[in-house]
C-alpha cells in the first residue's frame, strides 16, 4: 500500500467484517494490521471514500473502500502485546484476532498508540 500510494480494500467476505466496513466514513483513520507471522498493528491509513460495491464482483454486498497510508507506528503492537494488556480485553482484535475489518473505540486507538511509542 505505502508503495502504490493509495489502494481499494477489497475481498472482505465475512458478514460481521462486511458490517463494519460499511460503517467507514471518507476521513476516518485505519488501523493496519498485518496478519500471517508478524501479527502486529504497524501503522494508520486513511479512508479516501465512503464503502462501495465491489466493481469486481457481481454480488452488491460485497463493498470496497479506497484507503491511502498515513504513517507507520514508531514500532509495531503486537497481537501478542495487545492480549497482555488487560485495558484492550474488550478489544474486538483480541477477542475475534481472525475478523479482518472491526471497529476501534477512541479509548482502545489511544492505548494501542501509547504503547507504540514505548
Amino acid at each position: 500500500m505505502v508503495d502504490d500510494k493509495r489502494t481499494v480494500w477489497d475481498g472482505v467476505k465475512n458478514n460481521l467484517a462486511l458490517k463494519n466496513l460499511s460503517g467507514i466514513k471518507k476521513g476516518d483513520q485505519i488501523l493496519i494490521y498485518h496478519t500471517g507471522d508478524e501479527k502486529a498493528a504497524v501503522g494508520v491509513a486513511r479512508a479516501l471514500s465512503e464503502p462501495y460495491p465491489d466493481p469486481a464482483k457481481k454480488d452488491p454486498k460485497l463493498k470496497v473502500v479506497e484507503i491511502e497510508p498515513d504513517r507507520a507506528l514508531p514500532r509495531p503492537v503486537t497481537l501478542a502485546e495487545m492480549k497482555a494488556n488487560p485495558k484492550l480485553g474488550n478489544f474486538d482484535l483480541v477477542r475475534l484476532p481472525r475478523l479482518s475489518v472491526m471497529p476501534v473505540s477512541e479509548e482502545q486507538w489511544k492505548i494501542v498508540e501509547k504503547m507504540a511509542r514505548l
